[in-house]
């Protein structure tokens, strides 16, 4: 995951009380946030999820602009049409498996297909493997460096796939996700230096909240699937090193990562601890071990305190930098959507719901179905690029929100 932008900016926050059904939270419709899911008011009800209607029409607009006869994704619509991330072709894998796991199966085809491209980025010469960070459209010209964050969440995205799939297909992407894991258990990327901690890149330069929290979320879900101890025993490794070296006590919250110098950058990022969320919720099923849900309840609470902005009802980017994005802010939906699936509190639903409302009047292009990178809180200093991961994201994001709402 390459693309970080910041700025110093004081952050907001709002104090969310504790794991309890309450009214706390943000206004329905505040700021005109209410997603366009007004219900009606007559005749036939409303019979599909507002939220299902945008997921199917943000992947309509990226089967016209961003999809390729390869079964490849363009970066964006404007500067990169001839190339493909690794990252950001996992995360439209992730976006189709969810709408499968919706109840679509039309889905899996162009599943399947980005699953035989993503191969190609394997990386042959390694008896490790690992994938590439990118290559051209058609799969050629992979090389360059490997990141543990996107390799590992191409693992959670094959996941996710298993679980939507049968017969062979189903073994295919067990053993890919496993394929991923073995890359960072293998590779070098876990080393010593700071205490422990996977590098972000081969390139081995800063040790980020994100790529360990990825890796540790991989690692304890093919526990769970596999029984294999060997990922018991990395998941436990790595869940000590984020909580030793990256917990910050005062906020609650995960900082950004340990810098090349040993420093340690306490910027939060939203996605950062919503990936984090996500870990210790897997590692508690995996490990049965209830305390982890709690930890992970906390933190969600950690999150609207720290990372809420209260005023436009949405989770910044960072806390330098009050900016929106469609994958790092929206990434938020999804954890508070997996705490509400623990607990079944609906205060989760509500900042859930309050966020993908804001993006969609923060950042939507509402003729196109389709979402700008980054914005201000007001919508001010809007990029005019529409990068397909953010696309990927607030389809997935929206089909798990219709769900419930």
């Amino acid at each position: 995951m390459k693309t970080r932008h910041y700025h110093w900016i004081i952050v907001l926050g709002v104090l969310f009380a504790s794991c309890k059904k309450s009214d706390n939270g943000p206004a329905t419709g505040e700021n005109g946030n209410n997603g366009g899911n007004t219900g009606g008011t007559g005749g036939n009800p409303v019979t599909e999820s507002v939220y299902l209607t945008n997921a199917k029409a943000t992947r309509a607009f990226i089967q016209a602009g961003y999809a390729t006869p390869f079964g490849s994704y363009r970066v964006n619509t404007t500067n990169n049409t001839t190339s493909a991330f690794e990252w950001y072709i996992a995360s439209h894998l992730y976006a189709d498996a969810a709408m499968i796991a919706n109840g679509d199966a039309s889905y899996q085809e162009p599943m399947n297909n980005t699953f035989a491209w993503l191969t190609k980025l394997e990386d042959k010469a390694d008896p490790n493997g690992g994938y590439f960070a990118y290559a051209n459209l058609d799969g050629s010209g992979a090389g360059g460096v490997k990141y543990v964050d996107d390799n590992a969440l191409t693992g959670m995205a094959y996941l996710d796939a298993y679980n939507v799939t049968s017969g062979t297909v189903k073994a295919n992407y067990l053993s890919a996700a496993e394929s991923c894991a073995k890359w960072l258990m293998k590779s070098g990327q876990w080393d010593n230096t700071y205490g422990g901690g996977f590098w972000w890149t081969t390139e081995k330069t800063v040790k980020p909240t994100q790529s360990n929290g990825l890796a540790m979320q991989l690692f304890a879900r093919l526990f769970k699937l596999t029984g294999n101890t060997q990922y018991k025993d990395w998941a436990v490794l790595v869940d000590n090193w984020l909580n030793t070296q990256m917990y910050d006590s005062t906020s609650g919250l995960y900082i950004w990562q340990v810098e090349k110098n040993g420093v340690k950058n306490g910027v939060k990022f939203t996605y950062d601890n919503a990936i984090m969320v996500e870990a210790q919720l897997l590692f508690a099923d995996a490990m049965n071990d209830n305390t982890y849900k709690t930890k992970a309840q906390a933190l969600g609470n950690a999150m609207i305190r720290g990372l809420w902005d209260k005023s436009y009802n949405v989770f910044i980017f960072n806390t330098n930098d009050l900016r929106v994005n469609g994958c790092y802010s929206g990434w938020a939906t999804q954890a508070m959507i997996k705490l509400y699936e623990l607990d079944n509190n609906d205060n989760w639903l509500v900042y859930a719901k309050a966020n993908v409302d804001a993006i969609n009047v923060i950042l939507k292009n509402t003729a196109l179905n389709g979402y700008y990178q980054y914005a201000g809180l007001n919508g001010a200093g809007r990029y005019t690029n529409l990068e397909g991961v953010d696309q990927a994201w607030m389809q997935r994001v929206q089909v798990m929100l219709s769900k419930y709402r």
